[in-house]
């Protein structure tokens, strides 16, 4: 199994971003939590981040016929970006949204997620380990 985890916009302050929302970890810790995750799982991950919507849905579009399956979370993109949307579409490679918050209890405008328009599973509220159930999930 390979699966590409990707974050979005500023998903790269955590650690330093509203602490009251993310917590205090960082965004290496979680990648080192991803990492060590997987390789007790035995599958093998790529963590990739950017600030970019471009540079996402170029990620996606070259992980065509290399990965499994798709973590997301596309931070602020996820409310916004249709075309995060269509590359996964145009891919066709198992997706899971993630969300370190529960986005159904914050601001209006985080409950509209263009993502889950067609990510099989959505999860939200769990923290990093919301990560960790994503690459468990089984494909549907």
């Amino acid at each position: 199994m390979r699966i590409l985890v990707i974050n979005g916009p500023n998903l790269n302050m955590l650690g330093i971003r509203e602490k009251h929302l993310y917590g205090d970890k960082t965004y290496s810790a979680l990648v080192k939590i991803i990492k060590a995750h997987a390789k007790k799982t035995g599958v093998k991950v790529t963590c990739y981040q950017s600030n970019f919507e471009g540079a996402i849905v170029t990620k996606i579009q070259k992980a065509y016929k290399k990965y499994d399956k798709i973590v997301i979370n596309p931070g602020a993109y996820t409310h916004t970006s249709v075309a995060i949307l269509d590359a996964l579409k145009s891919v066709d490679i198992p997706t899971v949204e993630v969300h370190i918050t529960d986005v159904s209890n914050r601001e209006d405008f985080r409950k509209i997620s263009f993502v889950s328009e067609y990510a099989y599973l959505t999860i939200t509220g769990k923290g990093f380990d919301g990560y960790l159930l994503a690459m468990d999930s089984e494909i549907k």
